[in-house]
């Protein structure tokens, strides 16, 4: 059984309407759409009324595909699809995908992360290749970061920089090849649920950033995190937090919290996941 959630925030059935597409003619059997809303907004009766009219949805529904809307206080981007992964662990659920609204995908995607997971069961979470609207790739396998890597991207030039986030970012990889990578983006998170049985859920700590870093990592230890660029996703990046000082505090927040728990300047998982990984990128372009 492969389940799904996005969680969404002040959001209307428009903003929803490429990724409801895509998993409708997927093999997800299940999505929960939590609402994290703070105001009044039209999304559940957009929901219900998409649900009773659109032809789509319709016929997909009547070969087992559900959809269940959830209205809660928001607890986080992490917090909010805890809620949807302690109910597909429930439901008896083997994969989970976590998504994001602006995203969107070919029926291609699911089918390939499914049987790439079922073909290796060391495999915990994987992401395919991650496309701008205008076809570039975005650098969203990276190296577990630093606080000098965060600090430079946040406060200096990018062309002051360039080097060193080349390397963060791991566009020397070429993003063309598998890669068993530390950190994925929470944008696009197909998940094993056993592992996360096994390791636990997002530590909702964070309320908002670095929740994707952490999950990663953890999984990272004892499973594989895969890049897999034979199939791709469309998101439609915005980087609200360099924009909104408010987001702005959120990410710089859960920064701290994050090197608080696993190191400012000693983190012995940091340094021997990222040491792996470039000497397997090194080994690949010498072959």
């Amino acid at each position: 059984m492969i389940t799904a959630s996005i969680v969404t925030y002040n959001n209307n059935l428009l903003d929803l309407e490429g990724i409801l597409r895509s998993l409708i003619i997927s093999p997800v059997q299940k999505l929960w759409i939590v609402d994290h809303s703070d105001t009044f907004t039209r999304l559940e009766g957009e929901l219900q009324e998409y649900k009773r009219r659109d032809d789509e949805f319709l016929k997909h529904e009547g070969r087992g595909f559900q959809l269940e809307y959830i209205k809660q206080a928001n607890k986080g981007y992490g917090g909010g699809h805890n809620v949807a992964l302690r109910k597909a662990m429930e439901a008896g659920s083997q994969y989970h995908l976590v998504v994001n609204p602006d995203v969107w995908f070919g029926a291609d995607v699911i089918p390939a992360l499914w049987r790439l997971m079922e073909e290796d069961e060391s495999i915990a979470l994987v992401m395919p290749k991650v496309l701008f609207l205008n076809g570039s790739v975005q650098r969203l396998a990276k190296l577990l970061p630093s606080p000098l890597d965060l600090f430079c991207r946040f406060f200096l030039p990018g062309k002051l920089i360039t080097r060193r986030n080349n390397r963060f970012e791991l566009r020397h990889s070429g993003y063309d090849k598998e890669m068993n990578v530390p950190f994925l983006s929470g944008c696009f998170m197909f998940l094993r649920v056993s592992a996360l049985q096994s390791e636990g859920l997002f530590d909702e700590r964070f309320f908002m950033y670095m929740e994707d870093v952490d999950l990663t990592r953890r999984l990272h230890a004892k499973y594989k995190t895969m890049f897999y660029p034979s199939v791709s996703i469309y998101h439609r990046f915005s980087r609200l937090s360099y924009h909104k000082w408010q987001l702005s505090l959120a990410h710089m927040a859960s920064v701290v919290k994050y090197f608080n728990k696993w190191g400012w300047v000693y983190d012995s998982g940091r340094r021997r996941f990222n040491k792996r990984l470039l000497k397997d990128l090194k080994a690949c372009k010498e072959e």
